[in-house]
């Protein structure tokens, strides 16, 4: 059949599932992440000044994780599928905050905005090329 055109690879041009998927890797990610470390704080002599230090690498190895599966499942322009899934969750999170907790957007949530980019964008370029290479 001449007009089927294939690509080399069993991935749609959506860019949807990849991310969703990745944001759904992440998340559970997060909730297993916040439940080890809330063990580790309870039975450990930690101090709770030092909490936002492992909530934030547990975000981010969450993200880095969700965007390296996005990458994976898009099989090319990991960074793009990455990035989205940060942006995405970073969205989610401030939605969250500001529902739940009436948290505000201050100058710290550009930060975390451009962290949850960079972090997933990285994963994404990783689970590409990574995946990629073992094919």
């Amino acid at each position: 059949m001449k007009g089927n055109v294939t690509t080399g690879n069993n991935h749609s041009g959506s860019a949807s599932a990849p991310v969703l998927f990745g944001l759904l890797i992440a998340f559970i990610l997060v909730l297993l992440g916040s439940i080890i470390t809330s063990l580790l704080f309870h039975y450990s002599s930690i101090s709770e000044s030092s909490m936002p230090v492992f909530a934030y690498t547990v975000n981010g190895i969450s993200l880095v994780i969700g965007g390296m599966v996005a990458g994976k499942k898009a099989g090319q322009r990991g960074w793009y599928h990455g990035s989205l899934t940060g942006l995405f969750y970073f969205m989610i999170m401030a939605l969250i905050g500001f529902l739940a907790f009436d948290a505000t957007l201050k100058l710290t949530s550009l930060y975390y905005l451009i962290g949850s980019f960079l972090c997933g964008s990285i994963g994404g370029v990783i689970g590409v090329n990574y995946f990629k290479s073992s094919r």
